[in-house]
């Protein structure tokens, strides 16, 4: 007679020890702490990215709006708050858009922007577009806080922005 309640060395164990299961974890949390401070600015990163294509969507907006709507329109930059709007002429005058697309939008933290117009053109705080399509030549340069640089640049009157890497500055 066999008994099926005892112990049965024969039988292949199932499930862990305690510590197979510690050293499991041990080594997990030694892996992630390695990888941690690679990721810390993960979402920083992003962030940045993300403020570099806000800013050239703008300015597609902008010349959209200008030839749609007949009139000059103007990317405004405020270096000071790190802040970009649209305005559009109106009688002579810039006015707002009084839709969600026309509020100030505000560049990533620890974030600064630098305008720089043809040369020739008097500096000022703001790129314009025509309705003819036609905008004006200008780099915009969003320095991060780690000293990467995305440039939103229109290399000529006729085409559009858009984001250069440096080697194609030096071109």
């Amino acid at each position: 007679m066999i008994s099926t309640t005892g112990h049965n060395p024969d039988k292949a164990r199932a499930g862990f020890t305690l510590f197979e299961l510690i050293a499991v974890l041990v080594l997990i949390a030694t892996l992630l702490g390695l990888a941690a401070p690679s990721l810390r600015g993960f979402g920083r990163g992003r962030a940045d990215a993300d403020a570099a294509a806000g800013v050239l969507a703008m300015t597609h907006m902008a010349r959209n709006l200008a030839a749609t709507m007949g009139t000059v329109s103007r990317l405004n930059i405020d270096d000071e708050t790190g802040t970009y709007w649209v305005t559009v002429q109106q009688a002579g005058v810039y006015e707002e858009l009084q839709t969600d697309q026309g509020r100030h939008f505000r560049l990533a933290d620890g974030m600064t922007v630098r305008l720089e117009l043809a040369t020739g053109v008097e500096m000022r705080p703001y790129v314009q577009f025509l309705p003819d399509g036609r905008t004006e030549q200008a780099m915009i340069s969003l320095i991060c806080r780690n000293e990467d640089v995305y440039s939103i640049y229109c290399p000529a009157a006729t085409e559009m922005f858009r984001i250069v890497e440096p080697w194609e500055l030096e071109q």
